[in-house]
């Protein structure tokens, strides 16, 4: 007995059309109800009593679809899939297929074919509600900024970070190789789109050190109302920048997504460009890779006005974005920093610095200078200060007693509860338990004046 495959339709007309044939129907009403002309309705009738059940059935069914692919170029694009793109995913790689390989197939015919031979899996995303952030409407009005730790280089060289910023308007993008998230990193890739696009209006991060203070405020800051500043915190606020800390990783949801863009994409085009090191990597960001990105992702704003604002002029970036910290000049103009001393020379005689508060800044190049009330100071280091010792030969004057210590049997190295034995009894212990006695054998009794004198050991 042969076994038909019959679709709902097919049922239906099977249904209509054997009503027909036992004349409980017209043809004209089985079509109405069929959907079909008379004159179709009539060719297919005429299929069903020739064919009977089977006339029903759609012609092309086990056949190949007439608009499906040559099994040849599949062949050919699964080999190459497996061989170069085996963990790309169908989207990325019909891209790679038609840019290098000259192969051009549709994202949902490469998806299926992977699924078919078992080469990827079917993800169903389940997020979260969210409550949804519109975007800002200009340009410049609020970057994102965050670091992305990622094997990169997948094993070539160690792990590395990637500083990601974006304008939240446009998606327009930066990015910059470098080995760890820190405040160097931060101001550095900062400076670069800054020379790029000009000062954003605010700065979104995340509540990581290196963007919000973890200590306490000063009374300094306190007198001051400025609250304690992180040393990036310091330079946006001298540059006029908000800073807008996010609460989760999901309220900065732009910049999180364009990691995950960077780490499917950009991990690849590493790999297929053979670059093994962050030069090479930041190189080929600058000239290939971002300009692509920004050229394929951009969106265009609802506002047309560019809020990007210029650097004012006097403004010295390199002292601004730099590690700032206040010391007091000493009686003989030097100043002591991290294990570092710096002599002022007496080009600033007329500024009257001792006991004066001078800001020590150590700029990203690792340069050194020292301001004073805006004003940059002339200095030499002093690298070999000398130490005075006293006249008897001891120890430095001004360092204390350094380096004695007592002997291991001395009685301050003992436990405070620790039991003595008679012999290891200290002796001022025999003196003061023996006076009673010497008192009652008619001994001079004691004022208050008087001393007892203890046996010298």
């Amino acid at each position: 007995m042969e076994t038909l495959t019959m679709s709902r339709r097919e049922r239906k007309r099977l249904d209509l059309f054997g009503r027909v044939k036992r004349d409980e129907m017209t043809l004209t009403k089985a079509a109405e109800l069929a959907d079909l002309s008379y004159r179709q309705a009539k060719r297919v009738y005429r299929r069903y009593r020739e064919e009977s059940d089977a006339g029903l059935v759609h012609r092309l069914r086990g056949r190949p679809s007439n608009r499906g692919s040559d099994p040849t170029l599949r062949e050919q694009v699964l080999a190459l899939y497996r061989e170069r793109y085996h963990d790309f995913g169908p989207k990325l790689a019909t891209e790679y297929l038609e840019r290098e390989d000259r192969l051009r197939v549709g994202v949902e015919t490469l998806r299926q074919w992977l699924i078919a031979a078992g080469l990827w899996q079917a993800k169903r995303k389940r997020a979260a509600h969210r409550r949804w952030r519109e975007r800002k409407e200009h340009p410049g009005e609020m970057v994102q900024m965050d670091g992305s730790h990622h094997d990169w280089f997948e094993g070539r060289r160690p792990w590395a970070c990637l500083m990601v910023m974006i304008d939240d308007a446009t998606n327009r993008t930066y990015a910059r190789f470098f080995e760890e998230e820190t405040t160097v990193a931060s101001m550095t890739s900062f400076w670069r789109y800054v020379d790029a696009y000009g000062l954003p209006r605010s700065l979104y991060v995340d509540r990581a050190s290196i963007y919000e203070p973890t200590r306490d405020a000063t009374v300094d800051e306190e007198l001051a109302k400025t609250g304690p500043l992180t040393q990036f915190g310091r330079a946006m606020q001298e540059l006029d920048v908000k800073l807008i800390f996010a609460h989760s990783p999901q309220a900065k949801g732009r910049v999180e997504r364009r990691h995950a863009v960077f780490q499917d994409r950009l991990v690849k085009a590493l790999r297929l460009a053979g670059i093994n090191d962050l030069q090479g990597a930041n190189r080929y960001l600058e000239e290939t890779f971002l300009p692509e990105l920004n050229r394929r992702f951009h969106v265009q704003p609802k506002g047309q006005a560019d809020l990007h604002a210029k650097v004012a002029r006097g403004t010295n970036l390199h002292q601004v974005l730099s590690f700032q910290e206040p010391r007091v000049v000493q009686n003989d103009w030097t100043l002591a920093w991290r294990h570092r001393r710096f002599q002022l020379t007496e080009a600033n005689q007329k500024l009257a610095l001792v006991r004066q508060r001078v800001l020590v800044c150590e700029q990203l190049d690792g340069r050194i200078a020292l301001l004073y009330r805006g004003r940059e100071l002339a200095w030499t280091e002093i690298s070999n200060r000398t130490v005075q010792v006293d006249s008897t030969g001891g120890h430095p004057t001004g360092l204390g007693r350094i380096g004695l210590r007592p002997p291991a049997e001395h009685p301050w190295r003992r436990p405070f509860n620790a039991p003595h034995s008679e012999s290891a009894r200290p002796p001022c212990s025999a003196s003061v338990a023996a006076l009673p006695a010497l008192r009652k054998a008619g001994g001079k009794k004691k004022t208050k004046k008087e001393k007892i004198p203890l046996p010298t050991t």
